[in-house]
C-alpha cells in the first residue's frame, strides 16, 4: 500500500501559530472506487489566509476542523483513474490541502492547459494570488493612465502582481515591503517607481516622498501602522482594495489612529474574497498567464522541500521570512 504523508491542524494557536499546532501523520491511501481519480502533488502552496482558517472566530468562512488535513492549494498529476473523464498524466489544480496524494469524484479538479508556464506558477502568478492581484486592482482601484497606486507586501505572491500590472496600466507604482534586498527587488527586477521599506523608519514621509502627488490607489495586504501611514499619503476620492490584515492575524486587535481620513478623503474602500468572484477567473487566468508566457510578469518564488516542511515554512511566510510566493515541493 501506497503511504499518504499529511499535515493536521491538531490545536487552534494561542496567540501566534506554533510547530505543536500541527502533527505529520503517514495513513495509507484507500483504493480508488468507481469513479475516483488519484492524483499526486507536485507542489503546495501557502498563503497568509490559512492562518485566519486556524481560529475559531467569526470570518468569512468557518474555521477548520481540529485533526483534519489543512488546506491549501495543490497542482500535481493524475496517476491513477476510475473516471472516463480523466487520464494518467492529466495535469490539474485542487484544494487537496497539505498532503502528498489526492484522491477526489473529478468535480474539484481544473486541468491546467497551458504548457507555456511552470506547474509551480499555478499556484502563485497564474493562481489564486495573481486572480487575487488582477481583481482588486481592476475591479475596485481601477487605475487610470497617471495616477499613483500603492501596495503593500510588494514583494509577495499578490504585491508583487500588482504592481506589474499596476505599471502595465500606465500608473506610477510605489511598493512597500520589509528589508532593502526586497525592496531593490520590487524596483530593479519588477519596475516599480518607488519602494518603502517599513522596517527603516518612518513610513509616513517615506511614502509622501516616494509619492509627492499622493496616492490614488492603494492594495492593502498588511494593515496596522502601515495602513495608517497609507491613510495620511491618500487623495481625495481614493480607492483601497482590502485583500489582507496579515498584521492581525494572531489576534491582536489593530486599531486605526486616523479613520476620520476616510471620510474627509471620501475613500472608497472595498473588502474581498477573490474565491466569491469565479466569473472572472477565466478573464483574469489568461491576462496572467499571457503575460508570463510573453515574460512581461514576471514573479520569484520560496521553494521548502518536503510535506514535512510546511509548518516551519508557513510560519516562516507569516513573519516575512519568504521571498515571493511561498511554495512546498512535494517531489
Amino acid at each position: 500500500m501506497t503511504i499518504n504523508r499529511q499535515i493536521l491542524l491538531v490545536s487552534r494557536p494561542k496567540g501566534e501559530a506554533t510547530l505543536d499546532n500541527f502533527h505529520l501523520a503517514a495513513p495509507e491511501l484507500p483504493e480508488l472506487g468507481e469513479g475516483q481519480v488519484l492524483v499526486r502533488n507536485f507542489y503546495l502552496s501557502l498563503d497568509p489566509y490559512m492562518r485566519g482558517r486556524m481560529n475559531e472566530t467569526k470570518s468569512y468562512a468557518p474555521p477548520q476542523p481540529l485533526d483534519t488535513v489543512m488546506i491549501g492549494a495543490t497542482v500535481g498529476e493524475v496517476i491513477e483513474s476510475r473516471n472516463p473523464d480523466w487520464q494518467p498524466g492529466d495535469a490539474v489544480t485542487a484544494m487537496f490541502g497539505w498532503q502528498e496524494y489526492g484522491i477526489s469524484d473529478g468535480s474539484n479538479l481544473r486541468r491546467l492547459h497551458d504548457s507555456r508556464v511552470p506547474m509551480s506558477a499555478y499556484l502563485g502568478a497564474a493562481g489564486m494570488p495573481g486572480v487575487t492581484a488582477w481583481y482588486g486592482l481592476n475591479r475596485i482601484i481601477a487605475p487610470k493612465a497617471g495616477e499613483t497606486v500603492a501596495v503593500s507586501a510588494a514583494s509577495g505572491a499578490v504585491g508583487s502582481v500588482v504592481g506589474q500590472l499596476a505599471k502595465r496600466a500606465g500608473c506610477r507604482v510605489v511598493g512597500i515591503a520589509g528589508g532593502e534586498q526586497k525592496c531593490a527587488y520590487v524596483v530593479e527586477t519588477l519596475g516599480f517607481d518607488a519602494c518603502v521599506d517599513y522596517k527603516a523608519g518612518d513610513v509616513y514621509q517615506a511614502l509622501r516622498d516616494a509619492a509627492p502627488d499622493g496616492i490614488d490607489g492603494y492594495f492593502e495586504n498588511v494593515g496596522g501602522a502601515v495602513f495608517d501611514a497609507v491613510l495620511r499619503n491618500l487623495n481625495a476620492h481614493s480607492r483601497v482594495a482590502l485583500c489582507g490584515m496579515i498584521a492581525g492575524y494572531n489576534g491582536e486587535p489593530i486599531p486605526l489612529k486616523y479613520p476620520s481620513l476616510l471620510l474627509t478623503q471620501r475613500v472608497k474602500l472595498e473588502g474581498f474574497i477573490v474565491t466569491e468572484h469565479l466569473d472572472v477567473w477565466p478573464q483574469a487566468l489568461k491576462a496572467l498567464t499571457d503575460a508570463i508566457a510573453a515574460g512581461e510578469l514576471r514573479y520569484r518564488e520560496t521553494m521548502s522541500q518536503g510535506i514535512e516542511s510546511a509548518p516551519s515554512a508557513f510560519l516562516g511566510l507569516l513573519k516575512g521570512e519568504n521571498f515571493g510566493k511561498q511554495i512546498v515541493r512535494l517531489v
